[in-house]
């Protein structure tokens, strides 16, 4: 997706009406948020940079099928994990030039140590743990602005499942850069952040929903998620 700018000396206001978004206006987290939240029918808009980006058509074979998967397979964890939170497409304000709305998130909750909190409008700020965006025609944007406002603002995981292209990247944040993730001997990527999740790329990708599960509940069973809970819970 690729944004025009527009003028950004343009009033946000109108007669005294908030003027609707438009893709590619230049503006900050707190008119972003005014007039996002002044539109209800608006399913899908983003600050990312400072400039608008709204939401295109949205594929169910690339984008809401995958989607789903993702958010059963983190939905699980953070049931069978107290002190975590699961969630989708939830605006998420990350700094004043920053709005995103993820596809899903992880989070560990504020109340345990989580970097991330609600505000009073349920809303969520600050950098979640874990990010996951399914990149179809949102690629270029997903692997190249959004990465590197994650990175800056310490989202510690940050995957991207690009549909298209049939493949699926793992990152973590290490001394202030994302690094690659590689699999074990058995196709398994575990979170460093979450212990017990785990994830077989080769189910993911093969959309093989009991599979991911299955692996899911392995991780789940493990010492290090049973210590993890037990480290939440102080």
């Amino acid at each position: 997706m690729i944004a025009t700018v527009r003028n950004p000396k343009r009033a946000g206001r109108s007669n005294g009406c908030l003027e609707p978004l438009e893709d590619g206006e230049r503006l900050a987290a707190s008119e972003f948020l005014r007039r996002y939240q002044a539109m209800p029918h608006l399913k899908k808009a983003e600050l990312i940079e400072g400039v608008v980006y709204m939401g295109s058509p949205v594929s169910f074979h690339n984008h809401a099928a995958p989607d789903g998967l993702v958010q059963t397979w983190l939905g699980t964890y953070a049931a069978n994990t107290p002190g975590t939170q699961a969630g989708g497409n939830g605006t998420t304000r990350l700094d004043i030039d920053n709005v995103s709305q993820p596809d899903a998130v992880l989070r560990i909750m504020e109340e345990c140590g989580g970097a991330s909190r609600l505000d009073e409008g349920g809303y969520l700020v600050g950098a979640p743990e874990l990010v996951v965006e399914i990149s179809a025609s949102s690629a270029s944007i997903d692997l190249h602005a959004k990465l590197h406002v994650y990175r800056r603002n310490g989202v510690k995981e940050y995957l991207t499942w690009r549909t298209v292209d049939q493949e699926f990247d793992w990152r973590v944040l290490v001394e202030g850069e994302y690094r690659p993730m590689k699999p074990d001997a058995e196709g398994v990527l575990q979170s460093r952040v979450f212990p017990g999740l785990w994830l077989s790329v080769k189910s993911l990708l093969g959309r093989d929903g009991s599979a991911v599960l299955a692996t899911l509940g392995t991780g789940l069973r493990s010492r290090a998620h049973k210590s993890f809970v037990a480290q939440l819970a102080v």
